[in-house]
């Protein structure tokens, strides 16, 4: 069984929860395809029914199925709708509801509504919890008050799923009677605006548009504890990974879990089927960590050429982040999760790429003269009749070519009065005709997964028909200095500090890249401070750049505390700035240890950072974009290392920075890119050419 989208609804019977997301509430989520929205705070049930009909409106005029789940009972034990209604019909029991419920943002008479009913029923009950101050005839306090009312205390449904509350319930924990009352009601209102396009599982043929369905999220709770982001609330994160799972399904998993025989109590969604429901939750929302030996390269007194290494992260890193669907609007600067295909063709349909006269081609050589049809065809305002052979129509640039038109000649090259167009020929069938979808296909991919969606891309995506895509969530990077030398910029240095270059430099690197930067601070030479500013970096990032304490010195704590976990991996990279690299997982947390110059810190950020940095952001391993250019400078370089020397493009040359010490930052500021000297021997002379890499090609 197919559907394109799912809606699922967290309800509540209480009043308005104020403007502010809480727990408690209503919240929504959608997802298509394994990919949800972010959750929506409803502040009150009106709020909610006015976005969920909308929300179903929408859907249905794209021409999508929607099933939606709402977390409630639809129906009451068997007998219920007979005593009440005099009708097994489950939907007789909604409209009684409904025709008896007044509810209000900040007021509603449920409880009331409950006394009514127990008025109907011999003995005391079945409704219970009277959560008011006032006592309301025929509704107890307590469920121990109860006798004698005939009903069973649950659906099957509530026997099957061990844990959940039965429909009697009205106040107190677990008390899902109220949410039903105030809940029917508003399903009640929405069958009736959708008919006859709507269904409602399992009491209907899910043969319409739109499904509603009864949901359960406790059925998943297990995946929602494991993968529930701090600071998130529980019902938001509960709706969108319930979903998320349930876009994910196959449609014969979905088929089979809807396949039951139709039932006056209703049933609930997935209903022996949890451990099914719970592995495909378990791998929603977060992606697999990195492998402990990720880094491990093969470790020797050898120093490690920077090609090796790498090739050694292209190999063995992966992505790390989950994924949402993201409005064309927020696209720019994200990373495809999945392929953009075109909704429609572009141009949708012929038009005309010039202003001028169109009619069925070709024209032969010589003389041709057509007789004009009235009207015009125009951008946005297409002619609807016919051009017959020998006819001609004025048209406009951008506008459909009408039906019997596909070639057109230029206004300036004829001669045309209110009877007749006449032009000198030849000119060839099609000219200056665009043909439908001659740009992109409907249904074609015009971007692959892993891309970083341009500014231009999103204004293919428009002309696509593309009014969302599916896009990595930001990679959250931490960025953390160590060292008891530094200080902040604003403070007062005093003769054996620095001030701190690393951190603003690479937080800047870092927001240029696109990902959410966090500023870790600055660890002193403490392993216990260091540790639990670790400690806090895992648990808000997904992945760490520290710079200092990289080697493997008495002060190196940052690789002494990576040796502990047993993913340390130390290189000693055979380049000029940089050598020590320290890489590692902290509570599963890729961390690159960068040397402490600031020189070293961002030549090592840029070579080896940036494209591994981008493979974990879901996107793929980019060399940068570089340019054979003559030099503007001489150079004797030693075999073994490869060599980055500061550089910008001056007058069709490239200059270098006038020295080449690593202490030297203001070099930095100054160069627009950087001279990659490969790792063999070689002679520079003024004139040659070298390979220059541009610090745009880093993304900076």
């Amino acid at each position: 069984m197919t559907f394109d989208t799912f809606l699922m609804v967290d309800w509540s019977g209480g009043n308005d929860r104020g403007p502010s997301p809480k727990k408690d509430a209503i919240w929504v989520c959608a997802a298509r395809g394994g990919v949800a929205d972010e959750p929506i705070y409803m502040r009150n049930r009106q709020v909610a029914e006015d976005w969920i009909s909308a929300f179903l409106r929408f859907e249905h005029s794209a021409g999508r199925r929607v099933l939606a789940g709402f977390d409630f009972a639809f129906g009451y034990p068997a007998g219920f709708g007979r005593a009440l209604t005099r009708s097994d019909d489950p939907f007789a029991i909604w409209q009684w509801i409904t025709d008896r419920i007044e509810d209000s943002p900040n007021a509603n008479n449920r409880f009331d509504v409950a006394g009514q009913i127990n008025a109907q029923f011999d003995g005391i009950g079945p409704f219970w919890g009277n959560g008011l101050k006032r006592d309301i005839a025929h509704l107890p306090r307590k469920g121990l008050a109860r006798r004698a009312h005939g009903m069973p205390e649950k659906r099957r449904a509530e026997d099957d799923a061990k844990g959940a509350f039965p429909v009697w319930q009205l106040s107190g924990a677990g008390a899902v009677g109220s949410q039903v009352l105030m809940g029917l009601p508003t399903l009640t209102r929405l069958r009736d605006a959708f008919l006859p396009d709507i269904a409602v599982w399992p009491f209907e043929p899910l043969d319409k548009p739109i499904a509603i369905v009864e949901i359960w999220p406790s059925l998943i709770s297990k995946a929602v504890s494991a993968t529930q982001p701090a600071g998130r609330i529980k019902d938001a994160h509960q709706v969108l990974l319930l979903a998320q799972t349930l876009s994910a399904l196959s449609p014969d998993e979905l088929g089979e879990m809807l396949n039951i025989a139709p039932t006056s109590e209703g049933s609930i969604l997935g209903l022996g089927h949890a451990a099914l429901l719970a592995k495909v939750a378990s791998k929603q929302l977060t992606p697999p960590p990195l492998k402990n030996d990720c880094f491990a390269m093969p470790q020797g007194a050898h120093w490690t050429p920077v090609a090796a290494a790498q090739a050694h992260l292209q190999q063995h890193l992966s992505c790390v982040v989950g994924h949402e669907a993201v409005t064309i609007g927020e696209a720019a600067g994200r990373i495809l999760a999945r392929d953009a295909k075109a909704q429609r063709a572009h141009p949708p349909a012929p038009n005309s790429a010039v202003d001028g006269y169109g009619f069925a081609g070709p024209a032969p050589a010589g003389i041709n003269h057509f007789a004009l049809v009235e009207g015009r065809s125009a951008a946005g305002a297409p002619f609807h009749g016919k051009v017959s052979q020998g006819q001609a129509i004025r048209i406009l640039t951008g506008a459909n070519l009408p039906t019997g038109v596909d070639t057109v000649v230029l206004q300036e090259d004829v001669s045309a009065n209110a009877q007749q167009v006449s032009f000198h020929g030849p000119l060839k069938r099609g000219a200056n005709a665009r043909a439908a979808g001659e740009d992109m296909q409907q249904g074609q991919t015009i971007l692959q997964k892993g891309r970083l969606v341009t500014p231009a891309d999103t204004g293919m995506f428009a002309a696509a028909g593309i009014g969302e895509v599916v896009a990595f969530k930001r990679l959250r990077l931490g960025i953390l200095s160590t060292g008891d030398e530094l200080c902040e910029a604003d403070q007062t240095a005093d003769s054996g500090q620095i001030y701190d270059a690393n951190r603003p430099m690479l937080c800047a690197m870092a927001a240029r890249w696109g990902y959410d930067v966090i500023d870790l601070g600055r660890a002193p030479d403490n392993r216990s401070k260091l540790k639990t500013m670790l400690n806090d970096g895992a648990t808000r990032c997904d992945a760490i750049i520290a710079s200092g304490g990289a080697s493997a010195g008495d002060e190196d704590h940052m690789s002494a505390l990576l040796q502990g976990t047993g993913s340390l991996a130390l290189w000693r990279i055979a380049m000029k700035p940089g050598r020590p690299l320290a890489l590692g997982l902290w509570e599963n947390t890729p961390v690159f240890g960068l040397p402490g110059n600031p020189v070293a810190a961002m030549v090592c950020a840029l070579i080896f950072a940036h494209p591994s940095l981008r493979v974990m952001a879901g996107g793929t391993w980019t060399p940068p974009e570089s340019y054979l250019l003559p030099a503007a400078f001489a150079k004797s370089k030693k075999d073994g290392r490869r060599e980055y020397l500061r550089a910008r493009y001056v007058n069709g040359h490239v200059e270098t920075f006038a020295s080449e010490g690593s202490g030297r930052v203001s070099g930095l500021s100054w160069a627009t890119g950087l001279v990659e000297l490969d790792d063999a021997a070689q002679t520079i002379n003024q004139g040659d050419l070298v390979r220059f890499i541009p610090f745009a090609s880093f993304g900076l």
